[in-house]
């Protein structure tokens, strides 16, 4: 009987045998990392997890609903109360929210502590809703079936999130210069 190669390194991942050393330190059957994961962790890992959210503040996400409402409230609702010339019922008013909402995701990306990804998100589809509701009951001469809304309202989320994640970008500053080999 033929024994094994005592060179040979078994993948963690798939079990397959492999030389003892190969030139990627992949495994040939899986494509697993094949050599200590112990630098990868260390070096990598923090580089990788850098533009990671690790937890949801219920507190940040208060905060960004509080943001996101006054905003909406203001741009939407009340600017064309005070300028009447505009006229934001509708699909217009929609269309106005959409960059408020990513304006809003910018700023709380930038003056929140940590990575704060998803409590603008949840915040702007918190005040999306009313908004939907409240334009659709408003549109007179601008009208769009209430689906349209839901798109629009889930593009402006889109939106949101985008502009967290940027906002964050904004606060981080720049990368860490990747350490060589």
């Amino acid at each position: 009987m033929a024994s094994k190669n005592d060179s040979s390194i078994v993948c963690p991942s798939c079990g397959a045998n492999n030389a003892s050393v190969t030139a990627s330190g992949r495994c040939v059957a899986c494509g697993a990392r094949m050599g200590s994961l112990q630098s990868l962790r260390d070096v990598d890992l923090d580089r990788h997890r850098r533009y990671q959210q690790e937890g949801f503040s219920l507190l940040w996400c208060l905060i960004a609903l509080v943001l996101q409402s006054v905003l909406t409230a203001a741009l939407v609702g009340g600017l064309p109360m005070i300028v009447q010339q505009l006229d934001f019922e509708g699909s217009n008013g929609m269309i106005v929210a959409i960059p408020v909402w990513f304006v809003g995701g910018v700023l709380l990306g930038m003056i929140s502590p940590g990575k704060t990804f998803l409590e603008p998100v949840v915040a702007s589809f918190l005040v999306a809703i009313p908004t939907v509701f409240y334009l659709l009951q408003s549109q007179t001469v601008r009208t769009m079936p209430l689906f349209m809304y839901v798109i629009m309202a889930l593009i402006g989320v889109l939106f949101t999130l985008i502009g967290a994640y940027l906002g964050e970008r904004i606060q981080m500053g720049p990368p860490p210069a990747k350490a060589s080999d």
